[in-house]
């Protein structure tokens, strides 16, 4: 089993900065993506960023140009360096990780975090 540990998240103004952190508390063996979705209040949960295991990255439309994924491979860790925060990034943000396999030949698993609450104020 996996877990998946999201830390980093706070109160900041509008135009602040964040980083969150997401550590896998193993090393997996392969993996398809890492990737960040965040939840609103009454909203539907969305995608945020991604990072595949090769390093190539995507983002949503409304972080792109503001918001950095990036991954530490010793220490089982992914990154979203978030900076001119809006009010609107304000939510829960949750890590995810996309068909997991922890040994050779193993299942594949999907996930989640328990997620870290980022508020941004005007």
């Amino acid at each position: 089993q996996v877990q998946l540990v999201e830390s980093g998240g706070g109160s900041v103004q509008a135009g602040g900065s964040l980083r969150l952190s997401c550590a896998a508390s193993r090393r997996f063996f392969t993996f398809n993506t890492m990737n960040w979705y965040r939840q609103a209040p009454g909203e539907q949960r969305e995608f945020v960023a991604r990072i595949t295991s090769t390093g190539s990255t995507a983002y949503a439309d409304s972080t792109k140009g503001r918001f950095t994924i990036y991954k530490d491979n010793a220490e089982n860790t992914v990154y979203l360096q978030m900076a001119s925060l809006k009010p609107e990034d304000t939510g829960v943000y949750y890590c995810n990780a996309l068909n997991v396999v922890l040994y050779a030949g193993g299942p594949s698993r999907v996930y989640w975090g328990q997620g870290t609450q980022v508020t941004v104020s005007a």
